[in-house]
């Protein structure tokens, strides 16, 4: 089992559209690793009819991934401030989910929200006041009605797993779960 290192204590709930508008995809600017930028681009034409316009501007001229680069990759574009693939949602989490899997072509930073690496290599559920955690999103800040991030993560804890086996079994396939921001 995935090692998680306050799995026991953390709470989470996503609460998009019960109160949350998808901030986290406000100026998220997630990085996108050549195996993801892949997939997208293979789907990228039944994507575009999907985006807001200004977004689907953006992506038509100047393709879906920025110059910027975090953790020294390349990272999804944003449009009016928005990642270009939102839009009343995500429109890689919707597409995936059509398909039976709702991570599919999402970028692995977001498919694993709010789980991360530390800069030690150890997996943990962000939330606020805990390990530095410094981005004020209301689903970091759970309350005790929350569910444990344990009931709650499912898909997430599944993913993690899986990436951290693909990643032992050959280290350059899976770059996406290394530590991809600071943590104590």
């Amino acid at each position: 089992m995935l090692r998680v290192l306050n799995l026991t204590v953390a709470r989470f709930e996503c609460t998009f559209g019960r109160g949350c508008d998808g901030i986290c995809c406000r100026n998220g600017r997630p990085p996108v690793y050549p195996e993801e930028a892949e997939r997208v681009a293979a789907r990228l034409h039944t994507f575009l009819p999907l985006l807001r316009p200004e977004a689907r501007t953006v992506v038509e001229g100047d393709g879906f991934l920025s110059r910027r680069r975090k953790a020294g990759t390349v990272t999804l574009r944003v449009a009016a401030g928005w990642c270009v693939f939102f839009n009343r949602g995500c429109v890689l989490h919707a597409a995936g989910s059509a398909e039976g899997d709702a991570q599919r072509y999402k970028p692995a930073m977001c498919a694993l929200f709010p789980l991360e690496k530390n800069t030690r290599g150890e997996w943990l559920v962000r939330q606020k006041g805990y390990a530095g955690e410094r981005w004020d999103l209301p689903c970091l800040d759970p309350s005790p009605e929350t569910p444990l991030a344990i009931d709650s993560l499912s898909a997430e804890l599944a993913l993690a797993e899986r990436l951290d086996a693909e990643s032992e079994a050959s280290p350059v396939i899976c770059p996406s779960v290394s530590a991809t921001r600071r943590t104590s």
